[in-house]
């Protein structure tokens, strides 16, 4: 298979996943009172890599595996692995296809934080659920906002002070 029957098939992929229309509020209806977080960290403790997405002076620990911890440092600091990482690979795609992520909302289920992710396409915007790892990724990737709702803010959120973690 050709580089470019590549592209064609994961841009097909792509298009194919598009599935939920964006609401006219860009997806905030069910979220109670936006907060933009207002920095991104990428640590590793004895649990493994932790996102931690801060604002306001609180932050909430979200933990991922290495290689989305990896993509989200290398996104945040511009360093570049050898070879690309999924979320390089649909950076690349999307911006191929005059896509960009506009943003993404974190909420909190039963214990698992998802992630809505919005995407644009020329005219169209679409908004898709994923983990919210993955939707971190590609929200830094583009440098589009990452939200949260207040209640999630102030349930998960934690002042935190000195700790054993490490940077990556």
């Amino acid at each position: 298979m050709t580089i470019l029957s590549r592209v064609v098939l994961s841009s097909v992929l792509l298009v194919g996943l598009f599935h939920v229309n964006v609401p006219a509020d860009g997806g905030f209806s069910n979220l109670s009172d936006p907060v933009t977080i207002t920095k991104v960290k990428v640590l590793f403790s004895d649990h493994g890599p932790v996102v931690l997405l801060q604002a306001e002076g609180k932050t909430i620990p979200i933990f991922v595996d290495f290689t989305v911890a990896l993509s989200i440092h290398g996104a945040l600091t511009g360093e570049k692995l050898i070879r690309p990482l999924s979320h390089d690979l649909m950076h690349t795609i999307l911006e191929t296809f005059g896509g960009r992520v506009t943003q993404t909302i974190i909420t909190l289920k039963e214990g698992t934080y998802y992630g809505s992710l919005t995407v644009a396409v020329r005219d169209e915007v679409k908004l898709f659920d994923s983990r919210s790892s993955d939707s971190i990724a590609l929200a830094i990737h583009f440098k589009a906002p990452i939200v949260v709702g207040r209640d999630l803010l102030n349930s998960a959120g934690r002042v935190l002070g000195q700790s054993k973690a490490e940077d990556l």
